[in-house]
């Protein structure tokens, strides 16, 4: 990474720094979250080369997986704690395990369960890799108001907390860490990121105008353009094919200037984002709890955070599906994150050593089948006609 202090790649890392009240050179920026991952677990497999095994969850994005992968580590899947859809603190499966994963799915962060996998992890020598994707500049903190990771991954992407912005992640190395040497290593490794390649800047330049051509496209005409223009190296996707094998299909690389200065705009409107979301998600609160029909995740319940997206577990993918539809119904878009697991799906599942016909994620598999991922950047009226509609069909179950 450069060391000029007047780019906006720096004046990037210092906005990251002064909203989680850290040091910007503790930051670095990468493409794509997922590269800078790629680079911390590059770092991690030529540090601990006696442990080869990451562990992390199925109930996430196949892109979440890609770099352990990619850095010739083995995932292992914990089940998740359906309090919070993060990797359960009991039973993780710590043997020669160099990092846990905690992700914290839509933004959910929860402190005893959070500070509870921290102390698993590094009772057993591996560190903690944050998955900030949804939550990007807010690091979860312990009871006693200190970082729960050793490395924190925000990401500044598609369908993220930062609407304005498509590319982009960033990796905060904690200072604090134990092991001196390794912090070293995975702050060389994220330094010396190469510079962005040329054609990638251009295809992140284009990215908006291409998905608006793209949208107006039947449905078929769209996936095989997209799939010409991917080949190509003209289009970017969110998730290719590759990644969806367990492959990265580039290098990690650096961020790039053009790529930081629009999250360096997209942040500036984080503020007022998180609470118009934090609003939402007490409003969805008020309405579904103590709704014997759904379920709702407890650390939801709790503290008010700014989610986003605001999960609600059905009985069935039926249910679930028929939930997202109302909702279409009505004007608005409900995901379907993470169902299928390891989304948008895996084409070779044992790439990501995954066993899809496996029980032994009992919670991840019944969550995923019921999952409905309620917008949260929505009015009043509307967030109450979306809950409405979701405890209507719920009653009738």
């Amino acid at each position: 990474m450069s060391n000029d202090q007047t780019g906006a790649e720096w004046r990037l890392r210092e906005e990251l720094a002064r909203r989680s009240g850290t040091r910007a050179q503790d930051w670095h920026l990468a493409f794509k979250a997922r590269y800078g991952m790629r680079a911390a677990f590059d770092a991690l497999r030529q540090e601990l080369p006696d442990r080869a095994r990451v562990v992390t969850q199925l109930f996430t994005c196949c892109t979440a997986v890609d770099p352990i992968v990619s850095a010739g580590l083995q995932p292992v899947y914990a089940d998740i704690d359906p309090r919070n859809l993060s990797c359960g603190a009991q039973g993780l499966p710590l043997d020669g395990a160099a990092c846990v994963m905690l992700q914290h799915t839509f933004g959910i962060q929860d402190v005893a369960h959070d500070e509870a996998v921290r102390n698993a992890a590094h009772a057993a020598g591996a560190i903690v890799m944050e998955d900030n994707a949804h939550c990007v500049a807010r690091l979860a903190r312990d009871a006693q108001g200190q970082p729960v990771a050793d490395v924190s991954v925000h990401s500044f992407g598609i369908e993220k907390m930062l609407p304005d912005s498509r590319f982009g992640g960033a990796v905060w190395v904690n200072p604090g860490m134990e092991d001196t040497r390794l912090r070293q290593a995975l702050t060389d490794a994220l330094e010396a990121l190469p510079p962005l390649d040329p054609a990638l800047e251009a295809a992140a330049q284009r990215y908006r105008n291409q998905i608006r051509v793209l949208a107006h496209l039947p449905h078929g005409m769209s996936r095989a353009l997209s799939a010409r223009m991917t080949r190509s190296g003209s289009f970017e996707p969110a998730v290719s094919d590759d990644e969806r094998r367990a492959r990265l299909p580039h290098p990690a690389q650096q961020i790039g200037s053009w790529v930081a200065q629009q999250a360096l705009q997209a942040l500036q409107g984080l503020d007022a984002n998180e609470e118009r979301r934090r609003t939402r998600v007490g409003q969805y609160n008020q309405a579904f709890l103590g709704q014997p029909a759904l379920e709702v995740p407890a650390a939801v319940l709790g503290e008010q955070q700014p989610l986003l997206r605001y999960p609600v577990v059905l009985g069935s993918s039926q249910l679930a599906d028929q939930a997202v539809q109302a909702i279409a119904r009505l004007g608005f878009y409900a995901v379907r994150w993470y169902r299928p697991l390891l989304l948008p799906g895996a084409l070779d599942p044992a790439a990501f050593s995954y066993d899809p016909t496996s029980d032994a994620w009992p919670q991840t598999q019944r969550i995923s089948e019921g999952i409905v991922c309620l917008p949260t950047d929505l009015s009043d009226e509307q967030t109450a006609s979306i809950a409405q509609a979701v405890l209507k069909l719920a009653s009738k179950a």
